[in-house]
């Protein structure tokens, strides 16, 4: 019995310490990485959005059931050039999180994945511009994915074996400019 007392008060002060030692260096590494993840996110409106020069929260209702997590407002000195809206399906290997923007005449002008968990070579590749360099451009309408070379212009070729990443990234998408119709077009409401 003492030895069982002694061995768990051994396991009790081992765990303690580890567990002040996480805390610690969750306390220490926080803000670093809060700040680093706004950089990020600051860098993929810039790519998503290139003729804003600044970004300002927009203060929207987000649709419950959708992928839409949060919608920044791309300004160029006092004038709205377009929306950035974040994103967050699910695809083949967890949530994607991704920025897509779109300029107030209606076009898509780039999205940018800003974290995922797709498999390596295949669903991964999302993030290279040979796929999400397709959206670039595209006019904000309801875009499909197609295996063969897009011939319509609101089509986007899926990822060769990746067809769950391309579907779940393009379904994001329509939801961004679904809304974007929806709830943003007229400047905001």
């Amino acid at each position: 019995m003492k030895k069982i007392l002694k061995l768990g008060t051994i396991l009790f002060v081992i765990t303690a310490i580890a567990g002040i030692l996480l805390g610690w260096v969750h306390e220490v590494t926080r803000e670093p990485i809060a700040r680093q993840l706004q950089k990020e996110k600051v860098e993929a409106m810039r790519a998503t959005l290139p003729t804003a020069e600044d970004f300002r929260p927009v203060d929207v209702s987000l649709p419950a059931d959708s992928f839409i997590r949060e919608v920044n407002g791309g300004y160029k000195g006092e004038e709205l050039v377009g929306y950035d809206i974040k994103v967050t399906p699910k695809g083949y290997g967890g949530i994607i999180e991704l920025m897509v923007g779109i300029s107030m005449d209606g076009r898509i002008q780039g999205i940018r994945i800003l974290s995922h968990g797709e498999t390596p070579g295949l669903g991964a590749e999302s993030v290279k511009p040979a796929f999400s360099g397709q959206f670039a451009g595209k006019p904000a309408v309801e875009l499909s994915v197609v295996k063969d070379a897009p011939a319509k212009e609101e089509e986007i070729q899926a990822l060769t074996g990746a067809t769950i990443t391309s579907k779940a990234i393009t379904s994001a998408v329509n939801q961004a400019v679904a809304f974007f119709h929806a709830s943003l077009k007229g400047g905001g409401k």
